[in-house]
């Protein structure tokens, strides 16, 4: 199927390893064009490079800095004078109890999960034409909490609903808005976690095994792309159906 992507222009915030990597690689490799941020500048040459040059521009931006979405917002305008949509994903907050976490650590968090994924989306939506689509990349902790990610349980849930909003503001200009829910997915994050207090196994797994980011970037980039021209609103989980 094609998924109509060709010359298409994409951001995908927090792009250059784990999930969003894997976006930007699907997205490219259907011909659509990408504008991947990251904070660290070496890992950020290193993806605009594997992606390759012609199809990636590289900006090196944190979700937490207000300035963030509007440079990206260019990047992608000045180098193809165009933008289709984003990818809304950044790194996951400390692993802690709701009942230890101090006051600085969930502002912090909140600053750059919740309000910093918001200025992203809705710099992005301000750019777009009919057609255009935004998808945030949350967690199934959306539905149930994950032992030791206090704070992705707090704050990922109101992005939900953010998700859904903004689908309702925005699809009366033909606008797409969507959420993804990775489960367990061999990244980085997950080698993090797997050493904190969550824990993890693939027992409750209905499919018996972690899922590889090239799944998550393949229902991502379908998501995002004019094949999926009627989904809209949708918390999409991609757990191997843990979720049921």
């Amino acid at each position: 199927m094609d998924l109509g992507l060709t010359d298409r222009v994409y951001v995908v915030s927090g792009g250059t390893r784990g999930l969003g990597f894997a976006v930007a690689r699907s997205l490219t490799a259907e011909g659509a064009r990408v504008v991947v941020s990251g904070r660290d500048a070496g890992r950020l040459a290193a993806a605009v490079e594997a992606l390759g040059a012609p199809q990636a521009a590289g900006v090196l931006a944190d979700n937490a800095d207000p300035t963030s979405p509007a440079r990206l917002v260019a990047a992608a305008l000045d180098r193809w004078e165009r933008l289709d949509g984003a990818l809304i994903n950044g790194g996951g907050p400390p692993l802690g109890s709701v009942l230890e976490i101090s006051d600085d650590t969930w502002r912090h968090s909140f600053e750059s999960v919740f309000l910093g994924a918001v200025r992203v989306a809705r710099a992005i939506a301000e750019n777009l034409a009919e057609d255009g689509s935004i998808a945030f990349v949350l967690s199934t902790s959306v539905h149930v909490p994950i032992p030791g990610l206090d704070i992705s349980n707090g704050l990922r849930p109101g992005l939900a609903m953010v998700t859904r909003t903004m689908a309702t503001r925005l699809g009366s200009r033909g606008i797409r808005v969507n959420a993804l829910l990775p489960g367990r997915i061999t990244t980085e994050r997950t080698s993090y976690v797997d050493g904190g207090p969550a824990g993890s196994t693939t027992a409750a797994i209905p499919l018996g095994r972690s899922g590889d980011p090239s799944e998550f970037g393949r229902v991502a980039a379908f998501v995002l792309s004019p094949a999926a021209s009627y989904l809209s609103g949708a918390l999409i989980p991609v757990d191997g159906g843990a979720s049921a």
